[in-house]
């Protein structure tokens, strides 16, 4: 290192490397002549380094300037009894109880120690409270004025050691340290760490009762090396509480607590947090809280390297952590010094690949040495296969890079970035592995290859990219944008996947390219339940799109069908014209250009032009005229569902037919016959088992399945597999556990079987998620809400009400014979609260309601089968007409069929009837009805009062 460099001694005066060492030979009062042979200089160059010495320390002469410099000769030695050099706490020593532990520890165990850790964790201090309460004499020797050469020096120095000839220093030393106990801090030994080595070295053989303790920014290396890591300070305890008592020095009103006149703790940890728990950017930070408070200086955080400097402290290098990190990064060689800085682009750590992609000119081979030598100096930390730069770190090392460099990097960092994301979804896509223990051997949700622990490593880096990227098209960018959407998706960040699909569709190079971004983000939007977006996301992916006549057609077939399959809010209140229009647009652009594509590649979204008989879009057209005939959202004509199924069954798309499926199903279900919708809900989850679940383009589908499954197995009264679907979704449903997706299905079910205290527990979970969501329009919710309001109604907690008004707050209406989805749930509730506790009073009109055609047709046989069973009990003479009025509901649903088993028996009065009633509940797991029909029974009333004093629900006296 060259002698122009420039250290501070412990007098604070400035001076240079090669003054340093004759002032360490002045200090051993070593002649002129002695000192130029030994440094190999001339005597007239020591007398010029001397005469600016005298001028520097103001002193008479030599003799004086010695005398200055001589260090304290009583109890210098170890055997003395006393501590030479121990530097003086001038604060409260704070925390760090596991630290001191591990480092006592060690030296009980070891004779050489190294504590390790960046500049500025706080290892100087931690060595010097060890040291003082070690119970043995020693020195503590600063080795930071020391250059290479004078380590000896400096240690005999600081135990007032000097030359016998003919001994050397070293021997003298060593003959100091022989007799008895000792302890031996060397501090701050990164920069002469090898003469530290063999010194250390040397010292351990000759010294049997010496132990040395070294703080350093790398191990010394030396055989029987013991090292302890000093990590940074937990932001949630101990760096709190140093925080706090560096910002009382300045503020002594300064408090931490949670009261709302002071400070909070959770803002003073995410501050310390954010400063890596390094003490000493900690106590930097909160030397400023006097002049900015705890929110100017989270704000200054931005800056954090401009805000901890300024400074005041003895050591130079602690004024700012600029200085602590330079110090660092000044003892690094060229090449070490051109990765670190390289490095700095990483924002949430980096593997081997990653540090070898900021720099393709050095060899993976010499990216890990010189990895390895980062990490060594503390400058990286290592946590198994990955490496990463403290954020203070990263910030230093990132200033340091020219503007020219950071461009280079920031380019680097973006193929890197791309390609990472497309390796993931390589793993993503590899087949699933069977879950054994899933019914049929369903396919386990997550591919067993560990992508997602591998995502979370880099996702932060991959987000960093794509943000550096300009909304331009940008091949690299646009890749990057549209895995990550792929991604994020599959990890079940649906919002951010909708927010990296429009970043890829605005870096698209093309309107066809963003047109299937566009596609995605809608059927991401699509799959938790906001219709209202994906209409708009797939408009604006028709009106890109102008290029491709297919490409557009199928756009706009998509908004009609997912108006009418998905109306929510807004879309409930379009006019049946404007789909017509949309309709109509479609099937006119469809004949506009030529030339044929297959299904996959449309449905991959690699779009051409074709012609207007291309299968994918014509199944789509077809699907749209289905859905779109005229009548009322969420129902289906049945010839033009036919013709869907047939189409889309030509396309060979699974997707599509599970799609065109659904018309029939609902055509069917609407049409009264349930088995038939039940039976096309089986096939459509036939179709959607060996699907994948990451890829958005089959989710709504799958989504919808799961969900037509469990309704329709509903209406047909098929409670058991109803359950069991509810349950299995959240595993195998990519949005299973999404509370408006899972919440309602459970809660249905859950209250049909009697499972009163689960129902009523997820409900107040749904109303409480949805109104701190700011109550999105969410109408399909509405008769989850009345099966609760029913529950609330048999315990006669006087909550049903509420829950009614609550079921239609969510279907946004004041009438619920005006909700397709709320009308029958609603009287169906009404009739059978009614029937359980007596209460006739509205008898008459509640069976009149419960006989209505209703517009959608899952709820009907439970409102029929109700409404029959109320007008025995309230015996209303028209009761015999309303039990064979509903007996059709009772041949396509399983509940219903047992409640008219049970209305009769109390028409006719028939025991054995009423015990096949109760068979009848307990075979579909209808604990509750069953429990209420034994209660009818001579042999089992007993029982059945027992079950719902179980249930919570009280005895209704007989009825």
């Amino acid at each position: 290192m060259g002698h122009d460099v420039r250290v501070v001694d412990d007098g604070q005066v400035e001076i240079s490397a090669r003054e340093a060492e004759v002032l360490g030979a002045i200090a051993d009062h070593r002649s002129n002549a002695q000192i130029a042979h030994a440094l190999h200089i001339s005597v007239r160059t020591v007398e010029s380094h001397v005469s600016s010495l005298l001028r520097k320390y103001g002193a008479t002469d030599r003799r004086d300037l010695a005398d200055r410099l001589a260090p304290p000769r009583t109890a210098s030695a170890p055997s003395g009894g006393g501590f030479v050099g121990l530097p003086a706490g001038r604060t409260t020593f704070i925390g760090r109880a596991a630290d001191r532990a591990a480092v006592v520890a060690a030296l009980g165990e070891a004779r050489l120690v190294t504590l390790l850790g960046p500049g500025g964790m706080g290892k100087t201090r931690l060595a010097a409270v060890v040291a003082a309460a070690h119970g043995v004499p020693g020195a503590f020797v600063d080795l930071v004025p020391a250059r290479d050469g004078v380590v000896v020096r400096t240690v005999a120095a600081t135990l007032g050691v000097t030359e016998q000839p003919p001994q050397t220093l070293e021997q003298v030393l060593a003959e100091r340290l022989r007799v008895g106990r000792s302890l031996l801090v060397l501090d701050n030994c990164e920069h002469v760490v090898e003469e530290v080595a063999t010194l250390a070295e040397g010292l351990l053989a000759a010294c049997p009762g010496l132990t040395v303790l070294a703080t350093s920014r790398e191990r010394l290396g030396v055989p029987g090396e013991q090292t302890v890591q000093l990590p940074p300070l937990a932001a949630d305890s101990d760096a709190i509480d140093l925080f706090t008592d560096r910002a009382r020095a300045v503020d002594p009103t300064f408090t931490v607590s949670t009261g709302a006149s002071s400070a909070d703790a959770a803002d003073v940890a995410d501050v310390c947090a954010r400063l890596d728990g390094m003490p000493l950017a900690i106590e930097l930070a909160a030397a400023r809280i006097g002049s900015l408070g705890l929110d100017g200086l989270r704000t200054a955080l931005d800056d954090r390297l401009r805000l901890l400097a300024g400074g005041r402290g003895a050591d130079p290098r602690h004024r700012s952590i600029a200085a602590v990190i330079g110090w660092s990064h000044d003892l690094l060689d060229d090449e070490e010094q051109l990765l670190f800085r390289r490095l700095a682009i990483y924002i949430g750590g980096f593997d081997l690949d990653a540090a070898s992609a900021t720099s393709p000119e050095l060899g993976r081979a010499e990216v890990a040495d010189v990895l390895g030598r980062l990490t060594d100096k503390s400058l990286v930390v290592r946590r198994e296969s990955r490496w990463r730069l403290l954020e203070t770190v990263r910030e230093f090392a990132r200033s340091r890079l020219t503007a020219e460099e950071l461009a280079t990097a920031r380019e680097r960092h973006l193929r890197w970035a791309a390609d990472t994301a497309a390796a993931l979804e390589n793993v993503l896509d590899q087949p699933l592995p069977r879950d054994t223990s899933a019914p049929s051997g369903r396919r386990s949700s997550d591919n067993g290859f560990g992508w997602r622990s591998a995502y979370d490593a880099v996702v932060g880096d991959l987000r960093a990219a794509l943000a550096g990227t300009a909304a331009r098209p940008e091949p690299t960018a646009h890749r990057l944008a549209r895995a990550l959407g792929h991604l994020s998706y599959a990890r079940r960040s649906f919002v951010e996947a909708v927010g990296h699909y429009r970043s890829a569709a605005d870096r698209a190079e093309d309107g066809v390219a963003a047109a299937r971004d566009l596609r995605s983000a809608a059927d991401t939007t699509l799959a938790i339940a906001d219709g209202q977006s994906s209409v708009q996301l797939l408009l604006d992916a028709a009106d890109r799109a102008v290029a491709d006549s297919n490409v557009r057609a199928a756009m706009l077939a998509l908004v009609v069908i997912t108006i009418n399959r998905y109306p929510a809010g807004p879309l409930f209140d379009l006019p049946a014209d404007h789909t017509a229009r949309l309709l109509s647009e479609a099937e006119s652009t469809a004949g506009l250009r030529s030339g044929p594509e297959s299904a996959e590649r449309l449905r991959s979204g690699a779009w051409s032009a074709g012609e207007p008989d291309d299968l994918h879009v014509a199944a789509l057209l077809a699907m749209a005229r289905a859905w779109d005939h005229g009548a009322r959202r969420i129902a289906a004509d049945e010839g033009l569902a036919q013709q869907a199924v047939d189409a889309a069954r030509r396309a060979g798309d699974p997707v599509l037919i599970a799609g065109a499926l659904d018309a029939l199903c609902v055509a069917a279900g609407n049409a009264g016959r349930l088995r038939e919708a039940r039976s096309y809900a089986l096939e459509r989850m036939r179709l959607m088992e060996p699907l994948p679940r990451h890829e958005p383009y089959a989710a709504s589908e799958l989504i919808d399945a799961y969900w037509v499954s469990s309704m329709t197995a509903i209406a047909t009264g098929d409670l058991p597999a109803a359950l069991s679907i509810a349950r299995a979704a959240p595993a195998d449903d990519v949005v299973g556990d999404h509370p408006y997706i899972s919440l309602p299905r459970l809660i249905r079910v859950y209250a049909l079987t009697g499972r009163f205290d689960a129902c009523l527990r997820d409900a107040d979970a749904l109303w409480d998620r949805w109104q701190r969501a700011g109550s999105p329009p969410m109408e399909w919710m509405g008769s989850a809400a009345s099966v609760v309001a029913m529950v609330h109604g048999f315990r006669g907690d006087g909550l049903f009400d509420q829950w009614q008004s609550r079921a239609l707050e969510l279907a946004r209406t004041e009438d619920p014979s005006m909700s397709p989805s709320l009308a029958a749930a609603a009287i169906f509730a009404e009739a059978r609260v009614a029937v359980q506790t007596g209460s006739m009073r509205k008898a008459a009109d509640q069976v009149a309601r419960a006989f209505v055609a209703f517009p959608e047709g899952y709820w009907g046989p439970y409102a029929r089968a109700a409404g029959a069973e109320l007008a025995v009990v309230a015996g209303l003479p028209d009761a015999a007409d309303r039990l064979a009025a509903a007996a059709p509901a009772g041949a396509e649903n399983d509940w219903a069929a047992a409640c008219l088993i049970r209305a009769t028996a109390r028409l006719s009065g028939d025991p054995d009837e009423m015990q096949s009633a109760a068979e009848a509940f307990e075979r579909i797991d209808a604990r509750f009805e069953r429990a209420a029909t034994l209660l009818l029974t001579p042999k089992g009333a007993a029982e059945g009062r027992a079950e719902l004093a179980d249930l919570g629900v009280p005895d209704p006296g007989g009825r």
